[in-house]
């Protein structure tokens, strides 16, 4: 059985580092299943950025690591571009209970700072990274600017922004309450 217990200790850590730059929230009371979320590094073809990343923890977490890979499209060596798979060891062979939800994410910001073609998970975009350098970068700015900019984010996200609170109050208040529209909500205007 995953341990409860410390995976709600790694979220309200998260909450509380809003200058990580990464967020998690649960799809309803599940800490299984939740979803994840990092700002494009700055000065690389990702910056400006949001990239939500699916998250499945299974039973035997933190022994094992959980299961992560992109909801959002991105032009990437190490990310499938059609699936969203992610190549990156710290999620395979590299993991160690010593690691965190967070740190996994973190893993994931850094690996779009620092592409490993050599290891590729998809060779398409690896050959292009390696031999055309100029256009990989094109096609990455474009994908960044089609799929993960502010107006592609998270609808819930969008919603609560449209009230008038600012995105880093409504991510924190998402993270709090689990991803929960309504008990999100209630933090906001509580003023928590």
């Amino acid at each position: 059985m995953a341990d409860t217990n410390r995976i709600m200790k790694e979220l309200r850590e998260i909450a509380s580092d809003a200058a990580s730059g990464v967020t998690v929230s649960q799809h309803g009371d599940s800490l299984t299943h939740m979803k994840g979320t990092i700002c494009g590094p700055s000065d690389t073809v990702y910056e400006g950025g949001v990239f939500h990343i699916d998250i499945q923890i299974g039973q035997s977490y933190p022994f094992e690591p959980p299961k992560m890979k992109f909801l959002t499209k991105v032009w990437h060596p190490n990310v499938s571009s059609a699936s969203g798979a992610i190549c990156l060891d710290v999620l395979k062979d590299q993991w160690s209970p010593a690691l965190t939800l967070k740190t996994a994410l973190l893993s994931c910001q850094a690996l779009l700072a620092a592409p490993e073609p050599d290891d590729p998970q998809d060779a398409v975009v690896a050959k292009m990274y390696t031999s055309e350098r100029a256009k990989f970068d094109e096609t990455a700015k474009e994908w960044t600017k089609k799929f993960a900019t502010k107006e592609q984010k998270d609808p819930i996200v969008g919603e609560l922004m449209e009230m008038g609170f600012d995105e880093s109050m409504v991510l924190k208040a998402l993270t709090k309450c689990g991803g929960d529209k309504n008990r999100a909500l209630e933090e906001l205007l509580g003023g928590a």
